[in-house]
């Protein structure tokens, strides 16, 4: 199954909890000093909110599988449509250890493809297996014709 993936940056994590606790019916299955999320059935989506953006408003789109073969088959069609695909590989981020790739659209929306393996104790890392507590580099900038660096944004 794939899940619809949102990722928004607040200011007010309490204020943004309440609020969206209130819009879907449900409080967060995840919830952290900096972070909160809700992985919802109806509808189908994993919805985030973090304070680590450095901005307000839509951080960046994706689309979560269950399984790895799902991943691969998301990435072969990207790559079938001549996307520039930057596969990011295994990373901590927004407090879970995932295989992820990265595109943008035309518009420069970063859009991450994502499986995600378990639940961790930190926000990210920017090497795999890291245990410090930093976020990746950020997702601006990736550039649709030539992505040879980095994306820059962990879930914020």
């Amino acid at each position: 199954m794939k899940r619809m993936h949102i990722h928004m940056g607040v200011d007010q994590l309490d204020q943004s909890i309440k609020f969206y606790s209130a819009l879907f019916g449900v409080p967060p299955t995840k919830e952290n000093e900096d972070y909160a999320r809700w992985l919802l059935d109806d509808p189908c989506i994993n919805f985030a909110i973090s304070t680590k953006s450095g901005k307000q408003g839509v951080d960046h789109f994706g689309i979560q599988v269950e399984e790895e073969a799902e991943l691969e088959a998301l990435r072969a069609q990207l790559k079938a449509a001549d996307l520039s695909l930057f596969d990011e590989g295994e990373t901590v981020c927004c407090y879970a250890r995932s295989e992820k790739s990265w595109v943008e659209d035309p518009s420069g929306i970063p859009w991450e493809a994502y499986n995600t393996m378990e639940e961790t104790a930190l926000f990210g890392s920017s090497i795999p297996g890291d245990t410090a507590a930093s976020s990746l580099p950020e997702t601006r900038g990736l550039q649709a014709t030539d992505v040879t660096e980095l994306p820059s944004g962990c879930c914020g």
